[in-house]
């Protein structure tokens, strides 16, 4: 990308959008379109197509979604599948109509059959059926990889599209009704130590293992990407390394400086039994992960600290 190339980061307030942000100012980019939701409804296709007019941008990297953790993707399927088929088609369509030089979309590891083989290789996509509380949101991301490889294959657009894992870092949410696990014990267990509560509640048997990337590590893959990777198929974004929901739990406590005791939920859903990505093709371009969970956790915990207002309001 051109140091003077305008970038459209869709999303950029979110955690995904404002890692990108960040990396992008730190390469040096300083020419970046941005928009709330408040300023543009990503939903609108009208207002979507007058902004790609009118701002022209070079390259779009669409961090915009809709997202929750599974009790938000099973209680709202129908707003999760309308509310991302909209914004994903609308800005994929627009990057198509002015000329967009390339296009990174970003999708979800929820995408792949709940059963599939692990770890998961990309060519597994559409090998199997979904895992049922996140369906609607999956059906949504496959969608989105479908429009890239389908206006890629049509109208020969340079739109590329990468799967991240379990991502955590700033700006995440930490609303306990709608955010993922990670987020969701820091606030858990930094709310039972101030308030001396004797236990916290965890959801599910603790059983299942899952693969967490620093967002800011999942920043400097998509740069990589949009610099060096003009391919039709998807590219998995992690780490290849995946722990426990139970050996998370108790970092997460350990890193909080909790000292109750854990209990463990097992009528609440516990979700895919396993999603560990295999990186193995990023690796071979040359990029790998640098934070360590301990260590990204570490940095998580005190980015809540210092903005605790913001994040629990």
């Amino acid at each position: 990308m051109e140091k003077q190339a305008r970038i459209y980061v869709a999303g950029h307030r979110g955690m995904v959008g404002s890692a990108i942000t960040r990396k992008l100012h730190a390469e040096g980019y300083e020419n970046i379109l941005t928009r709330t939701s408040s300023e543009l409804d990503l939903r609108n296709q009208a207002a979507v197509a007058n902004f790609f007019a009118e701002e022209r941008p070079d390259y779009v990297f669409l961090a915009a979604a809709k997202v929750g953790g599974i009790m938000a993707n099973n209680t709202y399927r129908a707003e999760f599948l309308y509310d991302n088929l909209l914004i994903e088609s609308n800005i994929i369509h627009s990057a198509y109509e002015t000329g967009v030089k390339k296009l990174l979309f970003l999708g979800s590891s929820c995408i792949y059959p709940k059963l599939a083989p692990q770890p998961l290789k990309e060519e597994y996509l559409l090998s199997g059926y979904l895992e049922s509380t996140n369906e609607p949101y999956a059906i949504a991301k496959i969608t989105g990889i479908k429009l890239c490889e389908a206006y890629r294959s049509q109208y020969g657009c340079n739109f590329i599209s990468a799967m991240p894992t379990n991502l955590y870092g700033p700006n995440d949410n930490y609303d306990l009704q709608g955010s993922h696990v990670l987020p969701a014990l820091i606030r858990k267990f930094h709310e039972a130590k101030i308030n001396d509560q004797p236990t916290v509640e965890v959801w599910g048997t603790g059983s299942p293992r899952r693969e967490f990337l620093h967002a800011d590590d999942l920043a400097d893959a998509c740069f990589h990407l949009m610099e060096h990777y003009n391919d039709e198929l998807f590219v998995n974004i992690g780490t290849g390394e995946d722990v426990t929901i139970r050996e998370l739990a108790e970092l997460v406590k350990e890193t909080v400086g909790y000292e109750g005791e854990l209990r463990w939920n097992t009528e609440k859903p516990d979700g895919t039994p396993r999603k560990l990505m295999d990186v193995s093709r990023l690796h071979s371009m040359g990029w790998k992960h640098s934070t360590e969970l301990r260590d990204g956790i570490e940095r998580t915990y005190q980015d809540f600290l210092a903005n605790e207002v913001l994040y629990v309001e």
